[in-house]
């Protein structure tokens, strides 16, 4: 993902908060975006591997440093892994940021404790993943021709396949049923049935 420090670019794998705690930090902006990159600079220290790419994402501008969405995602690459550290808890920019700072040095605290490995397998809960490629209707329902589809041929589909899908079927699952009853529903909708 190609992140750039404003506007704001959120990792499509994080939730946002939907309300924002009060915190304890008394750190301003200036100081927090320091805290966070002197961390940063000791981890890549600890762990013998560099920090590269940074970017700082967040809604701040010259003249704005209250800006509506308080988010900050910090994205870097380390030992070959693209890494976003995104908070949005707090309702002011500087309390995410210092708050990424006290992530990082966690990290350095397992790094001293634990190993390399123990920080790797942390650190792939932060890798900035792609969002998963949504299958098309068709494929979802194993509909293959490019020809016309009816209503009947959606609906027949739709029942073969949900004997397996569904949840109380040996190998079904919720989301296996979730995509079958929306492929459906797109199926009928795309061609107006």
């Amino acid at each position: 993902m190609d992140a750039q420090a404003f506007p704001l670019t959120w990792p499509d794998t994080m939730p946002r908060a939907t309300s924002k705690a009060d915190s304890r930090f008394k750190t301003p902006l200036s100081a927090a975006l320091k805290n966070v990159r002197g961390s940063l600079g000791l981890f890549a220290t600890d762990t013998n591997k560099r920090v590269e790419s940074l970017v700082i994402s967040s809604n701040v501008t010259l003249g704005v440093e209250r800006p509506t969405d308080s988010g900050v995602a910090v994205w870097f690459v380390w030992d070959g892994m693209q890494v976003c550290i995104a908070v949005d808890r707090y309702a002011k920019v500087e309390d995410n940021l210092q708050a990424i700072h006290h992530i990082v040095e966690a990290r350095r605290t397992e790094m001293r404790h634990g190993g390399l490995h123990i920080v790797r397998a942390t650190f792939r809960g932060f890798t900035a993943l792609p969002a998963p490629k949504k299958r098309s209707w068709r494929e979802v329902l194993e509909i293959i021709t490019s020809g016309p589809v009816t209503a009947d041929n959606v609906e027949s589909a739709y029942r073969r396949l949900a004997k397996t899908a569904h949840p109380d079927a040996p190998g079904g699952s919720h989301d296996a049923m979730t995509e079958l009853n929306s492929a459906k529903s797109e199926a009928l909708k795309e061609i107006g049935a």
